[in-house]
């Protein structure tokens, strides 16, 4: 048990002025190393721990302890991890998901907010956060018709602080390119980055599918509107560095999928690619057990499995050991280094979400694009 707690039980059940006081001189989750526990207050008929974590049980039944209103539950966690969860609350047979209301570290992605384990050591990098000492990119919007789509589309794009039309730049495509700036704070982490010298001054294009779930999963003509749409249309409208190597796509998830298909399709326009916890989907015997959205991926990369080669010169991969992509993901390492490609793969004890993805793009971003910065030092 967690030793504040046997501190509060220590003379017996509390008195409802022993809890008020437990609960106004911690924080919760209380955090030690190599555990974690949980604390929930309310009248219930039971609550359990809902973690974002696959793998392991994802629900798990917390305890009443005697004589007060608390629940609790205690559970083992490596240094430095991070996990999303919230409680489900079951009053008179109706369940509820609820916020920690005893934690206000929260995330958000697409689907709302959840709140945030932070386990012993874990900490958020400073280069997440916004620095007032440095200059902040612009974002433009730039619009488009698309012959593959048959429609109109629009890309949000970043601009470097001290961007010159005289000077020529890198370029980043960066899928679900909205959601990464509203829940992976890509836009601070370009700004502070650039401004440290980390990463050079650089263009990034910040496209956002209206469906994802068929445009990302292999669809040609995705790849089709990237690379001979989007691309000539930036290369237009801002000077870019005529240069496959200055060249990179970048995506999570399916979006992983949709950039390395992409780069398998044109093997040589992007010679830069950065892919988080991608939905590697693939069959070895038999059919997979993802449901039918995943079909075209599983034909994609099951293809490329099947005859691999080198469509980038440099990959950097990462995935969080608490999602179930870990497998797919470290079965594509060495497939991607024998075909020659310089392939940097980083797991992280987190899960498939937003702030694990923000937590991993300096370590990519730098490997990828190196800045002035890594010039002075080797």
């Amino acid at each position: 048990m967690n030793p504040e707690i046997e501190k509060l039980f220590a003379t017996g059940a509390p008195d409802a002025a022993a809890v008020e006081e437990f609960i106004r001189d911690n924080r919760f989750p209380l955090v030690e190393p190599g555990q974690v526990t949980f604390v929930y207050r309310g009248a219930a008929d039971e609550v359990h721990l809902r973690r974002w974590i696959s793998g392991f049980t994802t629900s798990l039944p917390m305890q009443l302890l005697e004589g007060t209103d608390l629940w609790a539950f205690t559970m083992e966690l490596p240094g430095k991890s991070r996990f999303e969860y919230k409680f489900e609350v079951v009053r008179g047979g109706e369940r509820s998901l609820l916020l920690d209301p005893f934690n206000d570290v929260l995330a958000h992605d697409p689907f709302g907010a959840n709140s945030v384990c932070q386990g012993y050591g874990y900490k958020r990098p400073g280069w997440t956060r916004p620095d007032p000492d440095a200059r902040s990119g612009s974002l433009v919007r730039l619009q488009l018709h698309s012959k593959a789509y048959a429609s109109r589309r629009e890309a949000q794009v970043y601009l470097p602080a001290r961007f010159r039309a005289s000077r020529n730049y890198p370029l980043l495509v960066v899928h679900d390119g909205a959601d990464y700036l509203r829940y992976a704070d890509l836009k601070v982490v370009l700004d502070n980055l650039i401004h440290r010298l980390e990463i050079p001054a650089m263009i990034v294009a910040l496209p956002q599918s209206p469906d994802r779930l068929v445009e990302y999963t292999g669809d040609p003509r995705h790849a089709q509107f990237v690379a001979e749409e989007l691309l000539p249309a930036l290369a237009e409208k801002f000077p870019l560095v005529d240069d496959s190597s200055s060249r990179g796509l970048m995506g999570a998830s399916l979006g992983g999928v949709a950039a390395l298909h992409t780069a398998s399709k044109y093997p040589d326009l992007f010679g830069q690619l950065l892919l988080q916890s991608g939905s590697f989907a693939f069959s070895d015997l038999g059919h997979h057990q993802k449901g039918p959205v995943f079909d075209p991926v599983v034909r994609f990369v099951n293809e490329y499995r099947k005859k691999p080669f080198a469509l980038a010169d440099k990959i950097y991969l990462s995935c969080g050991i608490y999602e179930s992509l870990i497998y797919e993901n470290r079965s594509m390492v060495p497939l991607l280094q024998a075909q020659g490609m310089q392939v940097n793969f980083e797991e992280a004890r987190d899960a498939h979400n937003w702030e694990n993805w923000r937590d991993r793009l300096r370590n990519g971003l730098t490997w990828l694009f190196p800045g002035p910065l890594w010039m002075v030092y080797e």
